[in-house]
C-alpha cells in the first residue's frame, strides 16, 4: 500500500472513533447553543404517541413519512437514550405527575384494583398532573386524546379522575386505553360520553379518531382567546392496535416493505447510523421471529405495516395542522413542543388464526343505533351491522377488522434493540424524545445522547415556566417530585441522579450512568418468576448483546440492592404477584 494511502486510511479511522467517542459522551464536537430566556412565559405542547418502535419516525430510520417531526428535530433536538415505562397507563401516570408510576396508583393497569398503594389503577390524589400544578399559575390547560388514567369506567361510576377533574379546562377524547379508530368507545367531550346524536361533530361516516384529535386540538388552540399562556395535552393512539387506517393512506405505502422483516431491519440500520441515531459500529439485535421466506401470509402481514405506517403519517399530518395554526396565531416561536412514545413497540398478537368474528356469539350481536354509546375498547359490530373481524389472513385498515401488527413488524420498529413493550430491556422502554422551542432553545438539528426518563418532563416544565410544585393540594399531602429537570440537556449538560428504576409485571431495571441491569420476568395469573439479572455497558451495548454480569458480581450486587431499597420506597413492593422459584 502507498504511504498516501496509508495516511488516508488512519485519518479514516481516527475520524471515525472520535465520531463514537463523541456519541458514546453526548458531546458534539461544536459548543452547544445557549437556552435563551423569551421575554414571556411559553407555550407548552406535550405530544405523546402509542405503541410506536424506536426507530418508527423518519428522523429516527422508519419508512413512514414524518416531514412535520422531522422538521421540529431538524430544528430542535433529538434525544437517544431517552425512556418510558414500557406500557401505556403506568407510562401516562409518570408522564403526568413527574412520579414512578406506583407512586401515583399506577402500577399497573386500570382494569384492576388490587387494594395496594401502587397498584389502584386510578390516579392517586397523592399526586398532581401537570395540568394541576399550572393551572393555579395562570396557564390555560387543554386535552385531547387517551386519558387512561382513571379505573376503567363504569355505566354509572364517577368522573372524579376524568381529564376535566385533574386539572384540565377542556378535554376531547377517550376514556380507555385502545379504541375502534372508526367510532371510538368512552369519546368523551370535557364531562360528557358523546355519540351521533348528542355531538354535532361527530359524525361516523367521515370520522377517524386520529384526525379528530388533530382537529380538536387545533379547535383549542383557536378558541384559545386569553392572554394567558397555555400547557396541550396531545396523547394519540396511533399507531395502536387495531390497526385502521383511510384507504387513500394506506395506498402510499403499497410495495414500500415488499422486502420483508429481516431486510427492512438492515435497511433502517444503515439509515439510523446515518442519522446519527445510533454510532457507527452499533450492532444489530438478532431477529426475533418468522422468517420472511417462511412467511405464508405475506399479502396479510404487508398490509398491516402498511396500515401501521399509514396510521403514523395521518397522525404527522395532523402535528402539521396544529404547527400551522400556532403559525397562524402567532404562538409558534414561543411554544415548547414535546414529542415522545408511550412504550416501545407491540408484539402482542391481535387476531392470528383463521378469520373470524371478534363477537364469541355473532348470532346475539346487536346493531348500534345513532345514539347508542360504546363502553367497551373491542365493539363487536360496527354501527351499520357488519361484525368486526381478525384473523391472520385478513387485511387490515377497515372500521370491520380489529388486528395487531404481530411480533415480526413490532422487531423492525424496534430496529436495532431487543424485546418490546412490556419488556425493560431497550425494546421496551426507549423513546425517541423531539424538543422544539424557537424562542426559547437556539440549537437546531443536534443529539442529545445522555440518559433521561418521561418522569422528568413534568420538572422540566415546571422549572421552564418558573411554577413550584405543590406539598399539598386539595386538602392532600403531595409525594415529592422524583424526576428531574432536563433543563441542563438543553446545552448538552448531565443531569445529576443516583440512578434510574423501572418495573412492570416485576420486569426489572437499573440505569446507573453507562450501566444498566435488567431482570425479565415470566407473569403467571397470581405468581412470577424472575430471570436472572443481565448487566451491559450501554454505551457500548445498547443492543444488550454481551451480558457482563458474570464479570461484575459486586456491581450486580450494588445495583440490585438500589432497585430493592427503590421498591419499597416507591410502593413496587408490595406486588399483587407472589415470587416462586
Amino acid at each position: 500500500m502507498r504511504p498516501i494511502k496509508i495516511f488516508s486510511a488512519l485519518i479514516l479511522a481516527l475520524t471515525l472513533g472520535f465520531i463514537v467517542i463523541a456519541w458514546r459522551s453526548g458531546k458534539p464536537y461544536k459548543a452547544p447553543a445557549k437556552v435563551q430566556a423569551p421575554a414571556k412565559r411559553p407555550n407548552i405542547i406535550l405530544i405523546m404517541s402509542d405503541d410506536m418502535g424506536y426507530s418508527d419516525l423518519g428522523c429516527y430510520g422508519g419508512e413512514a413519512r414524518t416531514p412535520n417531526l422531522d422538521m421540529l428535530a431538524k430544528n430542535g433536538l433529538r434525544y437517544t437514550q431517552f425512556y418510558n415505562m414500557a406500557r401505556c397507563c403506568p407510562s401516562r401516570a409518570s408522564l403526568m405527575t413527574g412520579l414512578d408510576p406506583h407512586q401515583a396508583g399506577m402500577g399497573w393497569m386500570t382494569t384492576d384494583d388490587f387494594k395496594l398503594p401502587g397498584y389502584r389503577g386510578d390516579l392517586s390524589h397523592n399526586a398532581v398532573t401537570i395540568a394541576e400544578a399550572l393551572k393555579p399559575a395562570g396557564y390555560a390547560t387543554y386535552m385531547t386524546g387517551k386519558w387512561h388514567l382513571n379505573k376503567d369506567p363504569q355505566r354509572n361510576g364517577t368522573n372524579e379522575n376524568w381529564p376535566l377533574q385533574r386539572g384540565f379546562d377542556r378535554y376531547y377524547g377517550i376514556l380507555l386505553g385502545a379504541a375502534n379508530f372508526y367510532d371510538p368507545g368512552y369519546l368523551t367531550r370535557d364531562n360528557k360520553l358523546i355519540n351521533t346524536t348528542n355531538d354535532p361533530e361527530y359524525k361516523p361516516a367521515n370520522y377517524y379518531f386520529t384526525d379528530a384529535v388533530s382537529d380538536n386540538s387545533v379547535k383549542f388552540l383557536k378558541e384559545h382567546k386569553t392572554e394567558k399562556p397555555f400547557f396541550m395535552y396531545v396523547a394519540y393512539t396511533a399507531a395502536h392496535w387495531p390497526v385502521q387506517a383511510p384507504e387513500s393512506e394506506i395506498a402510499k405505502y403499497k410495495g414500500r416493505f415488499d422486502k420483508g422483516y429481516e431486510a427492512l431491519r438492515e435497511e433502517r440500520m444503515v439509515r439510523m447510523k446515518k442519522l446519527g441515531v445510533i454510532p457507527p459500529d452499533q450492532k444489530l439485535s438478532p431477529y426475533d421471529g418468522k422468517k420472511w421466506a417462511d412467511e405464508e401470509d405475506k399479502p396479510a402481514m404487508l398490509r398491516r405495516m402498511e396500515t401501521y405506517a399509514a396510521m403514523i403519517d395521518v397522525m404527522d399530518q395532523g402535528i402539521g395542522r396544529i404547527i400551522k395554526q400556532l403559525k397562524e396565531s402567532g404562538q409558534y416561536d414561543n411554544t415548547l413542543i414535546f414529542f415522545l412514545q408511550d412504550n416501545g413497540a407491540c408484539a402482542e398478537i391481535i387476531g392470528s388464526g383463521d378469520i373470524r368474528p371478534l363477537a364469541p356469539n355473532p348470532n346475539n350481536v346487536r346493531k348500534l343505533g345513532p345514539d347508542s354509546l360504546i363502553y367497551s375498547n373491542r365493539p363487536v359490530t360496527t354501527r351499520d351491522g357488519k361484525l368486526v373481524m381478525q384473523g391472520k389472513q385478513l387485511m387490515a385498515g377497515p372500521a370491520d377488522t380489529y388486528i395487531s401488527y404481530m411480533q415480526e413488524w413490532a422487531n423492525v420498529s424496534n430496529t436495532p434493540l431487543r424485546m418490546y413493550k412490556h419488556y425493560m430491556h431497550e425494546g421496551g422502554i426507549s423513546t425517541p424524545l423531539i424538543v422544539h422551542w424557537p424562542a426559547g432553545l437556539k440549537a437546531k438539528g443536534e443529539m442529545r445522547n445522555l440518559p433521561g426518563h418521561e418522569m422528568d418532563i413534568m420538572p422540566t416544565i415546571l422549572d421552564i415556566t418558573k411554577t413550584a410544585y405543590p406539598k399539598t393540594y386539595n386538602g392532600k399531602d403531595i409525594i415529592p417530585v422524583e424526576g428531574k429537570s432536563m433543563v441542563p440537556t438543553f446545552t448538552n449538560q448531565e443531569v445529576k441522579r443516583e440512578a434510574i428504576f423501572w418495573d412492570h409485571e416485576m420486569n426489572r431495571a437499573v440505569r446507573m450512568g453507562k450501566w444498566k441491569l435488567v431482570s425479565e420476568a415470566d407473569l403467571k395469573g397470581k405468581t412470577y418468576k424472575s430471570h436472572p439479572w443481565e448487566l451491559y455497558d450501554i454505551t457500548t451495548d445498547r443492543a444488550e448483546l454481551n451480558d457482563l454480569a458474570a464479570q461484575h458480581p459486586d456491581l450486580v450486587k450494588k445495583m440490585s440492592d438500589m432497585w430493592d431499597a427503590y421498591a419499597k420506597r416507591t410502593n413496587i413492593l408490595p406486588a399483587p404477584w407472589t415470587k416462586v422459584e
